[in-house]
């Protein structure tokens, strides 16, 4: 059987963490679940903790010493799942903005479409955003625009943060050469995953604003996005990225 991981990472999320584990461990697929914690000092690490004695090897905690970042979390938690030979790895908000029955459409894009990656697209068929005021609904839809024209990439979704990838995508990008660690860090993965050739897939989600907590969002992180894919782009011609696979992105 297939390994299967989500990983999520959270800061002062104790409002939606027992919850979101528990729906992930509901899907009628097997999935763990890494949280890498960022010394949340509302607790949230130690309401895992106490749900590791009731999910043991399914449920599993990285406590760091500070709020580091997004994608330094991410790159933390996909070092430690290539590690353990995870076969799929999944990026999930602790929010419920990511609906955990969406899981099994990504892993299904994967292992059955095989895909080499799976992308829970906003933009794919439409504008499928709930709760959203529509100045931040515009905002996202044209980042996105922004990046395919600066990048070249076809992926509608390209901020997206629902993700599934094949181990082999994480094992062959040069993890500690991502550069991002906010907003533009997941950018830079489609990107760099586009870049060497492997098979990604838009599969069509309804992403939906938290009830519980409040948002990580800011202007650095916005600001990061825009003016990082210029300096992405122009850093790509200097490089070398082996082709892995011929690209091919659709929908499910």
């Amino acid at each position: 059987m297939s390994k299967k991981i989500v990983l999520i990472p959270t800061y002062n999320e104790r409002e939606n963490i027992e919850a979101i584990i528990r729906a992930v461990f509901d899907q009628p697929y097997q999935f763990h679940v890494l949280i890498i914690d960022d010394n949340s000092p509302d607790g949230t690490a130690s309401i895992v903790s106490k749900l590791q004695k009731e999910f043991p090897d399914l449920l599993y905690l990285l406590e760091r010493s500070g709020k580091l970042g997004l994608g330094t979390a991410y790159i933390t938690g996909f070092k430690w799942a290539i590690d353990k030979e995870y076969d799929y790895i999944f990026e999930m908000d602790a929010d419920f903005s990511h609906n955990p029955e969406d899981l099994n459409k990504l892993y299904e894009a994967c292992s059955v479409q095989h895909a080499d990656m799976a992308i829970g697209s906003r933009y794919k068929s439409g504008v499928n955003v709930v709760n959203w005021p529509m100045g931040r609904v515009l905002m996202s839809y044209f980042a996105s625009v922004y990046v395919r024209i600066i990048t070249g990439m076809k992926i509608m979704d390209t901020t997206a943060g629902f993700k599934c990838y094949k181990r082999e995508v994480l094992e062959a990008i040069n993890l500690d050469a991502i550069k991002f660690k906010g907003y533009a860090f997941q950018i830079e993965m489609k990107f760099t995953a586009w870049k060497l050739g492997f098979d990604i897939m838009e599969v069509p989600i309804v992403f939906t604003d938290r009830k519980q907590g409040a948002s990580k969002m800011s202007g650095g992180i916005f600001n990061e996005a825009v003016w990082g894919v210029i300096k992405m782009k122009a850093g790509s011609w200097f490089k070398k990225y082996p082709n892995k696979k011929k690209i091919t992105t659709e929908t499910l």
